[in-house]
Formats: structure tokens, sequence, C-alpha cells
């Protein structure tokens, strides 16, 4: 079936785009050729003044300015752009030229997922086209700061601005950020895929953006009926089907040292949405301890064997040098969430979430010694604030008590 799957757009192009003769796309696939547009000039006009007058000119140029580039992948380039129009920096994503029907439906997944997608902590798409040399793209939001890999790079040698920055509460904060986003999309329908610190991006003032939905699909709840995209033998009858059976087809899908069990296997119709909280404990995991929990395997069959047998001993962990111990309650959080038995880790990030919003609070689960002593000293706080006047005179009590004693021994002892 998808040995002949082919896709012809249904293009509709203003012929005052268009010059006398105007090329088909050399280089694309027959299948994706359409007429290109010569170029995209600005509309909007300026401001002129004429003595006391004001008059509004057109003011037409070239409406994108190519700045510099930002990125590369396998699925295209990101390049930094500057829109004329909106006196704005965006950042412009294309497909290279000659890309084949694979990666053609990939990247119109991404950019139709992504549009569905309207969350602050999901970069948003502005505008799509395809440019005079025949390649795809869309225009997205611009983003500032510095990928999660990066700041988990910077700790790992021990910045110590970043370790200033970036304690223990900042990376739960930065990793909510990192959770709304997934289960706003999860309840949207969609799955990520490929979840890892790369894709996160951190802006200078704390926002966080989730990047890079090339590899997104719609997905069923755990428990529901797969789609009948997720079958080999269905026919495919739009663009979205077309795209999430081509994935089907390959044995692995996504970043193999941030998948799930299930995702290793090639096991497409379990992939749901426990698949993606698995990938954002791995994530979380790095981002805490500065050491990927498969560090010091290199070839592909031992990472994959790793991600499927391998259970990380996170209370064996030895504490980077550069930081202090992982908290305790942390750890029990992950413990749970790199369960290789989907059953057994987090149904859902609305379950993460109020996970971490517990430990935050202090209620901390009672697992162990620690666990314990901390959950005593959290409810001893909350007694402060609830209950002021009992707490300064016990307290008072306490120690009068304590150093009545104290002095009574040393009367003892030199009397």
């Amino acid at each position: 079936m998808t040995d002949t799957l082919r896709y012809v757009p249904n293009v509709s192009v203003d012929s005052t785009l268009l010059s006398p003769g105007a090329s088909r796309n050399e280089g694309l696939p027959a299948s994706t050729q359409v007429p290109v547009p010569t170029h995209r000039g600005t509309v909007l006009p300026r401001v002129q003044w004429n003595g006391d007058r004001q008059d509004v000119v057109p003011f037409q140029r070239e409406r994108f300015e190519e700045v510099r580039p930002l990125g590369q992948g396998g699925m295209g380039e990101v390049v930094l752009l500057k829109d004329h129009d909106i006196e704005r920096m965006v950042a412009l994503k294309r497909l290279p030229e000659g890309a084949d029907l694979d990666r053609l439906l990939r990247f119109v997944e991404e950019i139709r997922t992504v549009g569905q997608l309207d969350h602050p902590n999901i970069v948003p798409v502005h505008d799509v086209g395809i440019d005079q040399r025949g390649r795809y793209y869309f225009v997205m939001k611009h983003l500032q700061g510095e990928t999660l890999e990066s700041i988990i790079e910077k700790l790992r040698q021990g910045d110590r601005a970043a370790h200033a920055h970036y304690t223990f509460p900042i990376r739960v904060q930065i990793f909510i950020g990192v959770l709304n986003a997934l289960g706003y999309a999860h309840r949207k329908g969609f799955i990520h895929r490929d979840l890892k610190p790369a894709n996160i991006m951190v802006g200078p003032y704390g926002e966080v953006t989730v990047v890079d939905w090339g590899l997104a699909r719609r997905v069923s709840q755990p428990g529901e009926t797969a789609q009948a995209s997720g079958s080999t033998g269905a026919a495919a009858t739009n663009l979205r089907e077309a795209a999430s059976l081509r994935t089907q087809l390959g044995a692995v899908v996504g970043t193999p040292l941030y998948m799930s069990p299930e995702q290793a296997r090639g096991q497409h119709d379990q992939v749901d949405v426990r698949s993606d909280t698995y990938s954002l404990n791995v994530l979380f995991h790095e981002f805490l301890y500065l050491n990927h929990y498969l560090e010091g395997r290199q070839s592909l069959a031992d990472v994959l064997e790793g991600v499927q047998k391998h259970q990380p001993e996170l209370f064996e962990i030895p504490n980077n040098p550069h930081q202090s111990g992982v908290p305790c309650e942390l750890g029990w959080f992950l413990t749970k969430g790199l369960a290789k038995d989907p059953a057994q880790r987090y149904q859902s990030v609305d379950e993460m979430m109020e996970a971490l919003r517990a430990v935050m609070d202090g209620r901390i689960q009672v697992l162990c010694q620690r666990t314990a002593i901390k959950r005593g000293l959290h409810g001893l706080l909350r007694q402060v604030d609830r209950n002021p006047v009992a707490v300064i005179i016990g307290s008072t009590l306490a120690a009068g008590v304590l150093l009545a004693s104290l002095g009574h021994l040393i009367f003892v002892l030199f009397s």
C-alpha cells in the first residue's frame, strides 16, 4: 500500500505571484512539484511626512531577510530571519532540496500538529510557504535562551554560575514547564515520541518551550482501542494517516537514549502517553543527577538493550562532585517513572504533576528513613504557620527544659 502512496497537493497560487515560466521545484519528488512564488514582499505601508501632513506610502521589499543559521538536523535546517513587516526576529525551518516523500509527510505533519497545540510551552507556528528554490518551510517564534542539553553540560562541568542559578527547586520548576506542555498535548491526543534535553528550550526569564514535534502523532489513551492509523494493514485515507502509517513501518522511532522500552522494541501499537512519561523521567533523571542512566554504553545494540532491561539504582549513584546530593524524595519520584512495565509507571502527566506538587508542598511519601525525617520536619514547619503562638510557646518550654537539664548535668559533674 505504502509503496504506491503519492501526495498530490491541491495548491491554488495567485497568478500575480508567479513569474512567466515559473519553475516546478526542481529537485523535489515529481508528485510534490507545484508552482513557486518568486518572492514574498512586505505589505504594511510606512508613514512619510510632507511638512505637517502625514502620507501613508506603499513600502515594498523582501519580507524575510536571512540572518544566520541556527541549526541543522535530519528534517532540515533552521535559520534566523528578520521579518521586515512586523519588525521582529523569527525562526524558519525548511526542508532541504530533494527531500523524499517520507520527510515531506513528516514535515507537513509537524506543521499541522504544532499548529493545533496552542500553548505557552509549545513553540507557535506563524506561517508556511515554499521558497524560490522549491523548499517547503514554516516560520515560527525565535526562541531565546539555551537547550536543556546545554544547561546539563554546564552543570556537569561544574559551571559555578549555572549551579548557583539551577538549584534543585529551579530544576523542578523547569521540569514542571515541560510537563505542562506535554499534559496539554496529551489531552489534545498527541504524543511527542522524541523527548530529550536537546528538544527543551529554557529562556533567560525562565520560559520553557518544547520543540521539534516532527515525530509526534495521534494516539489513543491507555486501555483504549488503537486507532486505524496504527495498523499497517489499514488504508491511508488522508495525509495524517499516511504519515503515521509510514512511521509504523520503521523498527525504531525516536532517540534511543531517551525512548521507552516499548519504543526500543519497535512495538508501535503499544506506544501511548506512558511512553512519553518514561522519556520525561529519563531527561529529568539526567537533569538532576547530571549523568545518563545508560552512561558508558556505546553501540546502538547496547543502548537498546539497556533501555529494555537496565533499571537504574538511583540511591547508589555517586553524587556529582559539583553539587550536593539529589533530594531523596525526587529519587523516589524517578523510581516509579523509570519502571520498565508501562502499567507500573506514571499513567499520565497529570499524575506526575500531582506527585511533584506533593513533594514541593512537603507532602512527602514515607518510603525510607530519610523521607520519614523530611516528612516530619515539613510537618513541623507547616505547624509554625498554622499555630505560631503554640509552636513558639512549645519551643520556648522545650529550650528551657533542655537548658535546665544541661545546667543540672554541669552542676553534678563539677560539684
